[in-house]
């Protein structure tokens, strides 16, 4: 009792100083550490870990909304990932198709008019969950006040591989010329068309790489590593990374 009223005085303490106008308007997010998490509980099942981190971006979700936060992506599971044990890769692909159900007339989304979006190569995945995320997408589609992307059947690399496929062909079309091709076009054929590109990319469990997120993207994104593993994410950690980045002084191109 006591240390729930200790943390919430802390958690009130380092967000007084928050500055709504400098608040990152996307924050995009590799939820790193559920699989070290399963281990360190006893060894619970991997896909138990996996459950747990749901729940937090869940939470991640309410506070984004409290914070004012317009666009949250995360990263959720990786092309890579295809290539883990069977068991983990079912048990993930069956938390999918439970969560995006969920999603479908979960009342916070459609409270706080959250449209729900995923990118990546979505037709690696399995017709059930291909029709989940069909069912929260249609079901979210019409919201504009607020964005969550999940990266699924993710590689940045591949994303700019398929972008330049798609220029390739409308150039050899004929419709536009190879003078054509700029920044611009190139982001308008990324999975995330049309996104603005993320203020600040959030790494938890202490990895300080991007694993092939947001590649394109993260160009002049603030990072932020964090040594928390995912499903322990706190309230605080979250507003510790925005802290960091409100005190930076951004510098593009430099």
């Amino acid at each position: 009792m006591g240390e729930n009223i200790l943390y919430k005085i802390y958690e009130w303490y380092i967000s007084r100083d928050l500055k709504p106008e400098k608040m990152p308007k996307h924050i995009a997010i590799i939820m790193d550490g559920n699989r070290r998490f399963s281990k360190l509980q006893g060894n619970i099942d991997v896909v138990k870990g996996h459950e747990i981190g749901v729940d937090t971006l869940e939470k991640v979700l309410d506070w984004s909304i409290e914070l004012g936060i317009e666009i949250i992506t995360a990263y959720a599971f990786s092309t890579e990932n295809f290539n883990r044990p069977q068991h983990e890769v079912e048990g993930l692909m069956n938390l999918f198709v439970k969560n995006f159900k969920r999603l479908v007339t979960h009342e916070k989304i459609h409270k706080n008019e959250v449209r729900v979006k995923v990118v990546g190569r979505t037709e690696l995945l399995p017709d059930n969950v291909k029709e989940a995320i069909q069912e929260a997408e249609e079901a979210t589609k019409h919201y504009k006040k607020r964005l969550f992307n999940l990266a699924i059947g993710y590689d940045g690399r591949l994303e700019i591989i398929d972008s330049f496929k798609k220029i390739i062909s409308e150039v050899q079309a004929g419709r536009i010329t190879v003078d054509d091709v700029d920044e611009d076009l190139v982001s308008k054929n990324l999975y995330t068309e049309g996104l603005d590109d993320p203020n600040l990319i959030i790494r938890t469990s202490g990895e300080e790489r991007l694993s092939g997120f947001l590649l394109w993207q993260s160009s002049y994104s603030e990072l932020y590593f964090c040594e928390t593993l995912w499903p322990e994410l706190r309230k605080v950690d979250f507003i510790r990374a925005i802290r960091s980045y409100q005190a930076r002084d951004r510098r593009f191109g430099v």
